[in-house]
């Protein structure tokens, strides 16, 4: 399903994958570089895979979030994937990142939030942790906004989820 909400207030606007603008945001995003060849050689401008879609698109176009669902996963992870979330500029990227979970659980109710993130080629945050010991943080704006570590994929990817129950109202 390919139809995307309208997204009034929120300071963003919905999109469709695949458009110009969005792809060229997602083309910046570090995993584009290994699915980037793959999609010329098919011929298609599509992004985010197969399953139902949400994308997300600041007004400024500034950053996006693309959230997918998909039937049935071969790696065995259950609810919606956030599949790209990348900020160029404007609010904090938690704060971002708060409101597209906000607008994806408006869309896909209940569901259990996920991603994955390549601790080989992000750039992790210092944080300052007991005894004033700095500790390495990869993806440390979805841990401001209340996701938490879930495990390591085979391949060495960090797991990051989020439900519901855990973000305060």
């Amino acid at each position: 399903m390919n139809v995307q909400p309208s997204l009034t207030g929120a300071g963003g606007m919905g999109g469709r994958d695949g458009t110009d603008t969005a792809r060229a945001i997602f083309e910046r995003h570090y995993p584009a570089m290994k699915s980037l060849a793959r999609r010329r050689r098919r011929g298609t401008k599509l992004f985010i895979g197969p399953g139902f879609k949400l994308l997300l698109l600041s007004s400024d176009a500034l950053s996006l979030c693309g959230w997918r669902k998909e039937r049935r996963r071969r790696d065995g992870q259950i609810g919606v994937e956030c599949c790209v979330f990348r900020r160029e500029g404007g609010a904090l990227a938690s704060a971002q990142l708060s409101g597209a979970m906000e607008l994806a659980w408006r869309r896909f109710p209940g569901e259990r939030l996920f991603t994955f993130v390549d601790a080989r080629l992000v750039r992790p945050t210092m944080v300052k942790g007991p005894r004033a010991r700095l500790y390495a943080v990869w993806g440390y704006c979805f841990y401001q906004a209340g996701w938490r570590f879930a495990g390591i994929t085979k391949k060495g990817l960090h797991i990051l989820e989020c439900r519901p129950e855990w973000v305060a109202a």
